[in-house]
């Protein structure tokens, strides 16, 4: 199994950006159906673009559970990994804009694929390193679950702080 970990988070990698690159669209697809809105990006804010990589993430890690159940650190690593990704997007993209002014799109777009790399590339390093102490699998279940519901509830119910507004609109949320 310790062979294939660096093809199946590849493979994460992969199903990760399409999934996000489908979301960032699918919402408008639809016609702006709230039922997709929890899922899909609902406008250009820095929160919507976490929201892309997490959902992914989370659905890959949930199938990619199924072929590692021997590992009792598996939940652990994937929060881990899934908790830098989401918290890179807002670092790197305020970071450089604070010191840059603008970004374009294209950097807009790298910065998120960045963000996947280097959190399957975090994942596939804790994997191998088979040092990581997981006090409770449940517990890193239940806060993935809490991060969901988080993504879920501001979809609907925004905060108008800035990482929640639409740098191109103005507004916040739907």
């Amino acid at each position: 199994m310790k062979r294939s970990i660096g093809l199946w988070q590849l493979w994460g990698f992969a199903v990760t950006s399409l999934g996000g690159t489908i979301l960032h669209f699918l919402y408008d697809w639809l016609g702006k159906a709230a039922w997709i809105a929890p899922l899909s990006g609902v406008n250009e804010s820095t929160w919507e673009h976490m929201k892309l990589l997490f959902w992914p993430m989370l659905l890959f890690a949930i199938v990619q559970s199924f072929f590692f159940r021997d590992r009792e650190d598996f939940w652990c690593v994937k929060l881990r990994g899934i908790l830098l990704g989401i918290t890179l997007i807002p670092v790197i993209f305020y970071t450089y804009n604070g010191v840059v002014g603008k970004s374009p799109d294209w950097l807009n777009i790298a910065i998120f694929f960045i963000c996947a790399a280097i959190a399957y590339f975090y994942e596939t390093r804790l994997i191998n390193a088979e040092k990581l102490r997981c006090r409770s699998s449940k517990a890193a279940i239940a806060s993935l679950v809490t991060v969901a519901l988080l993504f879920i509830i501001f979809t609907f119910l925004t905060p108008e702080i800035g990482i929640f507004k639409d740098p191109l609109t103005g507004t916040y949320g739907i």
